[in-house]
Order: C-alpha cells, then structure tokens, then sequence
C-alpha cells in the first residue's frame, strides 16, 4: 500500500521540491500545506502515514505545530519528523525532545531523504524504477 505523507514547509520552492523527490524515488503520495494551521487541518482531515515538518515557519513554527498535533485525538498518533536547516546537535537533540520521530537536516538530496525518513520510521525502503 502506498504511503501518504504531509509536507508542512512555508516556502514554496522547498515544498516542490520535497515532493516531487518523494513521488518519484518512493513513489508516495504526497500532501502538501504551506503553514502549520494548514498542515492541522490536513492531518486532521487526510490522516497521513508522516508529517514532514518545517521547523522555522512564520505565524506558528514547528514546535507549535507539533504540539498541536500532539493534543489532538485526530492527530496526535501520526509520527511526525522535523525538517531543519540547523545542523547543531544541540538544537536536533532540543527537537528530539518535544517528542518527534526525528529529525531531517536540509537541504538533503533525494534518495538521502527517502533512506532518512525509512530508517526513522522504520519502513522498508521502496525503490522506484
């Protein structure tokens, strides 16, 4: 069966390009949102296999999408992995700590990013041809 994700990103050209990595190396289907208010309604709505979550977004970021997620019966069981430009350990580990599956360091080549967010999830890896 196929999985369906969500890419909850502010910026449009990361957005794109996320996905159209993850349609073409895994062959999923890809939901997309452009702030965390958009990405809650829908998960709530969609319920996706994985969130894919930016962590700098203007009006509601990350963590407080997340934590919004996480309160919500609807929401609160979809593993969800923070996508960061931010590279510290120390920021990654603050990160780990609210609870998240994982976390993704951008930029991140494709095949990088499918192997990241299977070995997070523990899925097996798919290879499209």
């Amino acid at each position: 069966m196929t999985k369906r994700l969500l890419v909850i990103d502010d910026e449009d050209s990361v957005r794109e390009i996320i996905q159209i990595s993850l349609e073409s190396v895994a062959g999923w289907d890809i939901l997309t949102a452009s702030s965390g208010s958009e990405g809650i309604e829908i998960a709530e709505s969609e319920h996706p296999d994985a969130i894919l979550l930016d962590v700098m977004m203007p009006d509601m970021d990350g963590p407080t999408t997340f934590k919004q997620l996480q309160e919500s019966v609807a929401t609160c069981d979809i593993p969800t992995i923070m996508v960061t430009a931010k590279a510290q350990t120390t920021e990654q580990q603050q990160l780990r700590n609210l609870g998240v599956a994982g976390v993704i360091t951008k930029p991140c080549l494709p095949q990088d990013l499918v192997d990241e967010i299977c070995k997070i999830l523990n899925w097996n890896q798919v290879t499209q041809l």
